[in-house]
């Protein structure tokens, strides 16, 4: 066994950094994800997930990315630009969790993000940070999954490089106690250099300038 858990740190990219969430965070959660259009693909449950206003999102979001005592170890982070007339702007959250050391496996999830940043340099440069915090810390395969249904999401982890290990029927109850089908994607180690390079290369035609909120 070589992984171990990763340090709870920030890490820092050139649009983005990603800081280990706080419950301080909540406020520019709450005006990032707390929007229709961010559950309905899935995030949090789906559509029946969206808190009903900011108290309940305050107590979800904790229950979602905040430490439980005596639970398992995760990395949960808040997502923030960096640069530009947005600096500091919080525009989603994500998380790194289900570690598996004996087996070097982790899994990339519980991601969401502010509209506006939908199909900017946010998600490519969050996965290319992550994912080498994983193979840095000695793991050998790392999870990335959506809901099959989700074609957005999972064209957006296939556009990562990530392949498909197949569909969990019946997986995951969905917030309306429907049942989800998951897409289960990954990334091994061998294959880290050729995603990373493809992640580069995407963020080096995106150009080196600051990400500015749409809309």
């Amino acid at each position: 066994m070589t992984a171990t858990l990763p340090p709870p740190a920030e890490l820092r990219g050139t649009r983005i950094r990603l800081s280990p969430w706080h419950p301080d965070d909540l406020a520019g959660l709450f005006e990032a994800l707390a929007r229709p259009e961010v559950f309905a693909g899935g995030y949090g449950g789906g559509p029946a997930g969206l808190p009903d206003g900011r108290t309940a999102f305050d107590r979800w979001a904790t229950g979602y990315y905040g430490e439980t005592p005596g639970g398992a170890p995760q990395r949960p982070f808040t997502v923030r630009l960096i640069g530009g007339p947005d600096d500091g702007r919080i525009v989603g959250a994500t998380k790194l969790a289900d570690f598996d050391l004996p087996n070097e496996s982790t899994h990339i999830g519980w991601t969401g993000y502010d509209p506006r940043v939908w199909g900017t340099a946010v998600n490519p440069e969050a996965k290319l940070l992550l994912l080498g915090l994983a193979f840095a810390n000695g793991f050998g395969r790392v999870k990335i999954q959506a809901d099959a249904a989700n074609a957005r999401s999972r064209g957006a982890i296939e556009k990562l490089g990530a392949k498909l290990d197949g569909v969990m029927r019946r997986d995951k109850r969905r917030a309306d106690g429907s049942w989800r089908d998951s897409a289960v994607y990954s990334v091994v180690v061998d294959e880290w250099p050729e995603v990373r390079a493809g992640l580069e290369a995407r963020l080096a035609a995106i150009g080196d300038g600051p990400v500015t909120l749409r809309g």
